[in-house]
């Protein structure tokens, strides 16, 4: 841990701007935080934050470098390191879905009866794998990194598992929801070490942030 100052990794990107909103309402000071331009480490007197890519947050924090972060659900879950949840903050609010192209169930239903796999494209195939086994069904993951909407459109993969905040996207293409994987949201997240051995202000950091959340939701 960094003498004197808890070391917090925040999201770029679409958490960003909440992560912000949060930590003014809890009376963190933020300093250059606000405007960081092209730094990717901001120090103030009590916290150093740590700029990252939402997907490597997790890692920082399990692995030691950050003491503290806040994260989304939906990466947390995939990455499935050891961290320790402490609260909801409540913005970033998505879900996880299963769609297909409109008109597809039944010849998807008989290309699983005949071949015994469903094909499925999604960025979180450990999300995705962990969903689909609960349900006992065979698949067959193809992990993408762009418009994952587009698989099903080209012939790609039989279904989709995304994240979508509104379903917009996902109907503008054509696409019909299915069934519903797992709510996401912001969640403030700790190295288990340093919820022992700096305890008091991992918690009352924690405390204060959720309080903040509900008044800012």
């Amino acid at each position: 841990m960094t003498a004197g100052r808890l070391r917090m990794a925040i999201p770029k990107g679409s958490l960003f701007e909440g992560s912000l909103r949060v930590l003014r309402a809890a009376d963190v000071e933020i300093g250059a935080l606000a405007d960081p331009g092209r730094l990717l480490i901001v120090d103030t007197d009590e916290i150093r934050f740590i700029i990252g890519k939402p997907t490597d947050i997790p890692a920082y924090v399990a692995y030691g470098a950050a003491d503290v972060a806040i994260a989304g659900a939906d990466v947390l879950a995939e990455a499935a390191l050891d961290v320790a949840e402490l609260a909801d903050l409540r913005f970033g609010a998505c879900r996880f879905v299963v769609a297909e192209r409109e008109g597809s169930s039944a010849e998807i239903a008989d290309s699983y009866r005949r071949l015994g796999v469903v094909r499925v494209a999604t960025k979180y195939p450990r999300i995705t794998e962990a969903y689909f086994a609960d349900r006992g069904v065979q698949v067959e993951i193809v992990k993408l990194h762009g418009n994952i909407e587009l698989a099903p459109l080209i012939g790609l993969a039989d279904q989709v598992v995304d994240i979508t905040a509104t379903g917009t996207t996902l109907r503008d293409n054509h696409l019909r929801i299915v069934d519903e994987v797992m709510a996401s949201s912001a969640r403030f997240v700790a190295n288990p070490v340093a919820v022992r051995i700096d305890s008091q202000r991992v918690m009352d950091l924690a405390g204060r942030l959720a309080r903040a959340a509900g008044e800012v939701e």
